[in-house]
C-alpha cells in the first residue's frame, strides 16, 4: 500500500486509489493512514469523527465507515489479483489490510511507500548533514524532503481534532527541514538564490525570529544593509506589539554587526539540533504566533 498525506490524500493498493469521497469514511482512512501499521484507538478515530460530542450510534457508524472502506480495498485487490498469475502465495484479502484489533484499527502498508516516512527520513539525513558540517550534503537532502510537499497535510480532508493536531505537527517538521535547509544554503553562500523564498517566509511566519535572523544575513550579504536592519525592526515591532516580548540576545547581536557593517553575520557555529529552534526560550509561542 502507498500513501500520500503530504497534500492531498492518496492512498493507493496495487495502483488503484482506495480513498473514498465521502468526508467522514475519508477521515478515518486518512487518520489510519497517517499511523499506517500502528493501531488506532476506536475512542480516537471517535473523537476525530465527532469532535466530543459523538452519537449513540458512534461505534456501529465507525464499523460501517470501515466496511466501506474494506470494499473499496478489496475491490482493489481483486484488480491486483487479475494481474497475477494464480498460481502463488495466499492473496491478502480487505480484513489483511484493514485489520480489526482489540480496541482498534490498524492499516497495514505491507512495505507500501509513505511519504511521511520518506520525509522523516531524508530529514534526518540532512539534520545529521548539518550536524557533521555537510552543508551540501544537508542541503540535498533536506530539498528531497521538502519536495515531498505538494500542500498542507490532509489538503483535501475535513479534519477534526486528531488530523488537525497531527496536521500541525507535520507543518512543525515541514518548517523545521525548510529552516534548516536555508541555513544549509546561506553556509554555502546561497544567499541571493534564497532571498525571495525569505521574504515569503518572513511575511507568513511573522515571529519566528531564525526566518528573520536568515532574512537579516542573506540581505546583509547581498549588500542590502539597510533593508537588513528594516527587516529586524519590523521584526521587533511584530513581538512587542502581538508577544510583549523583545528579540532575543542572539538578533540583537546580529542586528549590532550589521549596524557594525562587519563582514561576517553568519550564525555561530552549533550542532543542527540546536539551529533547528527558534533562537528564544519560548521557540513553540513564536513560532505559532507567526502563522
Amino acid at each position: 500500500m502507498d500513501i500520500d498525506v503530504l497534500g492531498a490524500l492518496d492512498v493507493r493498493e496495487n495502483g488503484v486509489s482506495v480513498a473514498p469521497t465521502a468526508p467522514k469514511p475519508r477521515q478515518v482512512l486518512a487518520l489510519l493512514a497517517v499511523h499506517a501499521d500502528r493501531v488506532v484507538p476506536v475512542a480516537s478515530l471517535i473523537e476525530e469523527l465527532w469532535s466530543g460530542r459523538p452519537p449513540r450510534s458512534a461505534r456501529t457508524t465507525l464499523q460501517t465507515y470501515v466496511l466501506q472502506l474494506r470494499e473499496l480495498i478489496g475491490a482493489a485487490l481483486e484488480h491486483g489479483a487479475a494481474q497475477q498469475p494464480a498460481a502463488g502465495p495466499r492473496r491478502r484479502t480487505a480484513k489483511d489490510v484493514l485489520v480489526t484489533l482489540p480496541g482498534g484499527y490498524l492499516l497495514a502498508a505491507a512495505g507500501g511507500t509513505s511519504d511521511v516516512r520518506e520525509f522523516d527520513r531524508l530529514a534526518g539525513l540532512g539534520y545529521r548533514a548539518m550536524d557533521a558540517g555537510d552543508f551540501a550534503g544537508a542541503s540535498r537532502s533536506l530539498a528531497a524532503a521538502l519536495d515531498l510537499w505538494s500542500g498542507s497535510a490532509f489538503a483535501d480532508v475535513q479534519t477534526g481534532a486528531q488530523l488537525a493536531m497531527e496536521a500541525r505537527r507535520l507543518d512543525e517538521s515541514r518548517l523545521c527541514a525548510l529552516d534548516q535547509r536555508i541555513e544549509a544554503d546561506l553556509r554555502l553562500g546561497r544567499h541571493r538564490e534564497v532571498l525571495a523564498e525569505l521574504t515569503v517566509l518572513t511575511s507568513r511566519y511573522r515571529s519566528h525570529e531564525n526566518l528573520h535572523a536568515q532574512f537579516m544575513i542573506a540581505l546583509h550579504r547581498s549588500g542590502r544593509r539597510g533593508e537588513a536592519l528594516n527587516a529586524y525592526t519590523h521584526l521587533r515591532t511584530t513581538l512587542g506589539r502581538d508577544l510583549g516580548l523583545e528579540p532575543s540576545p542572539r538578533l540583537r547581536r546580529l542586528q549590532h554587526s550589521i549596524l557594525l557593517d562587519a563582514p561576517e553575520t553568519t550564525p555561530a557555529p552549533a550542532a543542527a539540533r540546536a539551529a533547528r529552534a527558534v533562537h528564544h526560550p519560548d521557540a513553540a509561542a513564536r513560532a505559532a504566533a507567526g502563522r
